[in-house]
């Protein structure tokens, strides 16, 4: 591919995500992740700040998140503007062409100690910028950690469940489901 071809970050996560899967993470340099997508070490670093976090979107998440939570109606609830923070997301990330993409990247993920601590730690900034989020929209500090974790859990349940390719929900529709399920299960705790 020419280097002056669009989508130069799109073409280093697929190039990186081919690598992880062939030669395992470990094994995987800068310079071949940018060969591979047929652009150069320095475009890498103008997308990414180091190799693991090609996986992990940079703050594209994030900020779905926090729009979808100022987005929700004036009178939703903690977990109401959660739930439509987590719409927003299947709507504009999860969509039905990146659910192989997201179960190879799972796998690459799962196989690798490095990349799950990567994975933990984006997930205790995501919940920080829902905890940030519903704290704007008045929500009292207890009362939107306890909806940010509870978001969080439903997240990660419901991407899990997502990237089954046998399943044919959308992933906000598995998200609100789980984020019930899982209130229901805290009532029970």
């Amino acid at each position: 591919m020419a280097r002056w071809q669009p989508n130069a970050s799109q073409r280093l996560v697929a190039a990186a995500l081919e690598l992880f899967e062939e030669r395992g993470y470990e094994n995987t340099t800068v310079i071949q992740i940018a060969e591979r997508a047929g652009l150069t070490k320095s475009t890498f670093f103008r997308h990414f700040p180091d190799k693991r976090e090609v996986l992990f979107g940079g703050g594209t998440m994030a900020g779905l998140l926090v729009d979808g939570i100022a987005a929700a109606p004036a009178g939703a609830g903690p977990l109401e503007a959660v739930a439509h923070a987590l719409d927003v997301i299947g709507r504009e990330a999860f969509t039905a062409d990146h659910r192989e993409f997201g179960a190879r990247r799972s796998a690459v993920i799962v196989a690798n100690p490095e990349l799950r601590e990567r994975e933990a730690l984006k997930g205790l900034d995501l919940t920080a910028s829902m905890i940030d989020a519903l704290k704007r929209r008045g929500i009292p500090d207890l009362t939107a950690r306890v909806a940010a974790e509870l978001g969080a859990l439903a997240w990660k349940v419901a991407y899990a469940r997502w990237c089954d390719t046998t399943n044919n929900e959308e992933f906000g529709e598995l998200a609100r489901q789980t984020l019930t399920d899982v209130q229901a299960a805290s009532a029970l705790c």
